[in-house]
């Protein structure tokens, strides 16, 4: 089984890595480049904030190289943020082990409205409506852009020779962006009618609405909104008969 994963370096090493234990090998094409982004005022609004909110790796790693401390509580999206933000020196991570809606409710449950701002280390583009939710409940949140993560233009040649080859078993997906960017670019290359062979694993319905469903053999939704949860479902359908 061959699976393509589309997620920005370096965040496909630790997939690559646990497929590769289950003996699916991968192909790393990412559909999106991050690069970092001037923060003006991060470390004012940083040094004035009750906590840190963080929806990607992207966002910690950003905020690790823009600002110094590390001794704010940092409320993080999922495991693979969480442990981004440990890796990278933050001592009170706790993470929300889903989607942008998840990290709202834990933000709610676990801090104050009247003890400080919150601040969000995010990309040019975000999903999900933390300002709305956060904002009805209270508090002070502000979007602080620290990377923009920007669409390739064109399939790398090994994927296209891939699909051409039809080599490929499925395509990971983990941001509708990415999914959105890998369809158009499949479509400009005359490649769209070669993912009728083709799965597309998605981690959320966002996700797969973005997939276009009927371009696909199939479309799986991962259960839950967590990396792990698409990485067992992929491993569980290598054991599916075709």
């Amino acid at each position: 089984m061959k699976v393509v994963l589309t997620r920005p370096d370096p965040d496909n090493d630790a997939l690559s890595d646990a497929f590769s234990t289950h003996g699916i090998a991968c192909l790393v094409a990412p559909m999106l480049t991050i690069e970092a982004t001037d923060a003006p005022g991060l470390g004012e609004a940083v040094s004035a904030a009750q906590a840190i909110l963080a929806t990607s790796a992207n966002g910690v790693r950003a905020l690790a190289a823009a600002a110094e401390g590390r001794d704010l509580p940092l409320i993080a999206v999922g495991d693979a943020t969480a442990a981004a933000a440990t890796t990278a020196g933050f001592a009170k991570v706790t993470s929300a082990n889903g989607d942008s809606a998840a990290l709202a409710v834990l933000a709610e449950a676990e801090l104050d409205p009247k003890a400080g701002p919150l601040v969000h280390v995010a990309g040019s583009h975000v999903a999900g409506d933390l300002d709305t939710i956060l904002g009805a409940a209270g508090f002070d949140y502000r979007r602080i852009e620290v990377y923009d993560a920007v669409a390739t233009t064109t399939l790398p040649s090994a994927l296209s020779e891939a699909l051409r080859g039809a080599s490929v078993d499925g395509v990971a997906f983990f941001s509708p962006r990415t999914a959105a960017t890998f369809v158009s670019l499949a479509r400009e290359a005359g490649l769209a009618d070669t993912l009728k062979s083709v799965t597309a694993y998605c981690l959320s319905d966002a996700v797969a609405a973005a997939v276009e469903a009927n371009l696909w053999r199939r479309v799986i939704t991962a259960p839950w909104p967590r990396i792990d949860a698409l990485v067992d479902q992929v491993i569980a359908d290598q054991a599916v008969p075709t």
